[in-house]
């Protein structure tokens, strides 16, 4: 199963639990960042154009932990970054197995075979592999040659110590959907738990800004590839409504508070995605932001976003809300024909703020002025 049966019951139950208490916002899987430094520079990728004091910045095994229980989400997706270049890792995920929390330990696997030992087959725990296509596609994306044959071999490795292994796939608009769908049947072959897709992001800070996908092309995108598949068996460890979503047949608004990223900076608001702002306490995010001012049709930058870390808890939500609508989906599969829903009227958003510099340049100088206090320290020593 892409989703194992032990995350599927003690997701749902807490889903269903909090639907019960009548919480309307609560988290759904804990994005957490520890660190921002990473050995690949892909083009696409907005979370490492940072001076290198701050690259040099970790998250200790203590504020990763505390994040968890403040949080509380049943899952947690450790990103970057490259997070095997974090030396306390491996304790920070046994720290998050023993509350039994769900870890996917996302990765770029050029380290993965020479830190593999590190970490120990757990029914919580599967590392999950950032590949974006074929060997031709993902060595472009990355921007480096030899990532996929690295990568894939590093995949037979961890399924051969008895690792759970996914794939993470981010599609942007030069996708062929042919190609694509021949990956996803090459990838299978090697025996991998699941994948999960997602269109790309703008990043404001990511060097490629050519090649993102609006929302009309995704879903085209998507049902074009939904429908090479039709009877292969990939098996995605998302939402089956998420899937649908993405060619086009739902409807849905962004539901931010389901991914909040904690990372160097604090708590990220509104979400893994963009960056306007940090809070100090998962509390103060959840209390503070004003979550009505963000999502498409209401903010200019997420005019085109139909990212899993903001649809994602929006698809599971309906689930729970719909039993019999991701029954069918489940059983049919993304609907590839016929017309799409109306996509939600852009006329009154809000233009967009560029204030992704703030945090950054407050970072900056609160490391300055630690480091000649360091200096003192040390010499004293």
């Amino acid at each position: 199963m892409a989703v194992s049966l032990l995350q599927t019951i003690r997701v749902g139950a807490y889903v269903v639990k909090q639907h019960l208490k009548g919480n309307k916002r609560y988290p759904l899987v804990l994005m957490l960042e520890p660190l921002f430094r990473c050995n690949l520079a892909c083009a696409g990728c907005g979370k490492i154009d940072y001076p290198d004091e701050i690259l040099n910045q970790r998250l200790s095994v203590a504020e990763c932990l505390e994040a968890v229980d403040e949080c509380g989400a049943p899952v947690v997706s450790i990103a970057g970054g490259e997070p095997l270049l974090h030396k306390e890792l491996p304790e920070v995920v046994e720290g998050i197995i023993a509350r039994k929390k769900f870890v996917y330990l996302c990765t770029n696997a050029l380290l993965l075979e020479k830190k593999m030992h590190l970490y120990k087959p757990n029914p919580y725990f599967q590392f999950s592999v950032h590949l974006d296509g074929d060997l031709e596609d993902h060595d472009r994306s990355v921007c480096q040659d030899g990532v996929y044959e690295r990568a894939v071999a590093a995949i037979r490795k961890a399924k051969e110590a008895g690792f759970r292994v996914s794939i993470n796939t981010t599609l942007f608009d030069n996708a062929d959907p042919a190609r694509v769908a021949a990956f996803f049947d090459d990838i299978n072959k090697v025996g991998i738990d699941g994948i999960m897709v997602s269109p790309g992001y703008a990043y404001e800070r990511a060097p490629d800004q050519a090649h993102f996908l609006n929302r009309q092309k995704t879903k085209e995108l998507f049902r074009d590839i939904f429908r090479r598949g039709k009877g292969k068996g990939w098996g995605f460890n998302q939402s089956p409504l998420f899937l649908d979503f993405l060619a086009g047949n739902q409807s849905y608004h962004c539901t931010p508070w389901g991914n909040p990223t904690r990372n160097y900076f604090g708590w990220q608001r509104p979400c893994y995605l963009l960056g306007e702002g940090f809070t100090k306490t998962y509390k103060e995010l959840m209390e503070t932001t004003d979550w009505d001012a963000y999502g498409t049709g209401n903010y200019e930058k997420c005019a085109n976003c139909m990212v899993h870390s903001g649809y994602e808890a929006t698809a599971v939500t309906d689930s729970i809300r719909n039993p019999m609508k991701v029954l069918v989906a489940s059983i049919r599969g993304p609907k590839t024909e016929g017309d799409m829903v109306a996509d939600i009227p852009l006329d009154k958003q809000r233009p967009a703020e560029y204030v992704f510099s703030r945090h950054v340049q407050d970072a900056m100088a609160k490391l300055q002025h630690e480091k000649p206090v360091a200096q003192e320290v040390e010499a004293a020593e």
